[in-house]
């Protein structure tokens, strides 16, 4: 049996535009869907699940569909489903105190702590699914698991990808404490070309119908926003 697409509800109107963004999913990749209501403190079965179920029945009717009810603290629960789940689907904001950040509190400790994919879903509907993504690739193994679902979505989503690497030529990275790692101390012997092109290798022949370019930006990761590329709504992390 496939494992399934898990997605979070809180009844909130961003997790529900996440369950419609993970129903097209399970249909496009032809695995379960499952819902999932997680919320500490909660007494009785809740008809939060009831509505998303009916909504994902109407959004994809044919997807195999499954849901529960966990009385528990939701980032917990959303975490341990993601070790036997296809990816995480959230929805950015949520129904709790920090409902006006960016990323909702449940997203942003699911996407840190996750040991499957988790898509964040934001921005307009009708962005969702546009011709252009962004992946983010670093030196050592810790990027491959996210650029192998990037290249997944945009063979599958026939979109253009941009896989980018940011680095710091300043000898000072070398020098702060705590001391830097094995892969930052390597980096500055490679350059930042075979980085990405080491990345890339392994994968081509695998994704070879994925459109892919490579591109190199010096300064820290958090601060690099490819040029000629428009922010993208739905946020990957593995």
């Amino acid at each position: 049996m496939a494992i399934p697409l898990v997605v979070g509800i809180d009844g909130s109107e961003a997790s529900l535009e996440a369950m419609d963004w993970a129903a097209d999913e399970a249909v496009r990749y032809s695995v379960p869907l499952h819902l999932v209501h997680a919320a500490a403190g909660d007494r009785e079965p809740s008809d939060v699940i009831s509505a998303a179920s009916e909504r994902a029945r109407g959004r994809a009717p044919r997807a195999q569909r499954s849901s529960e009810v966990l009385h528990e603290d939701a980032a917990a629960a959303l975490v341990d489903k993601g070790r036997n789940a296809f990816a995480l689907v959230l929805g950015s904001r949520g129904l709790g105190d920090l409902a006006e950040m960016l990323l909702g509190a449940v997203s942003l400790a699911v996407a840190a702590r996750a040991d499957c994919p988790v898509v964040v879903v934001r921005g307009a509907a009708e962005h969702r699914d546009g011709q252009f993504g962004n992946v983010g690739v670093e030196e050592g193994e810790g990027s491959g698991t996210a650029l192998q679902f990037a290249l997944r979505e945009a063979q599958v989503r026939s979109c253009r990808l941009t896989a980018v690497h940011a680095w710091n030529p300043s000898p000072r990275a070398l020098t702060t404490r705590p001391a830097p790692s094995w892969y930052a101390m390597e980096a500055h012997r490679r350059p930042p070309s075979q980085v990405l092109d080491g990345a890339l290798r392994g994968l081509a022949e695998r994704y070879r119908d994925a459109r892919v370019s490579s591109r190199v930006i010096e300064g820290p990761a958090r601060r690099a926003r490819p040029w000629g590329l428009a922010e993208q709504p739905v946020t990957l992390s593995t």
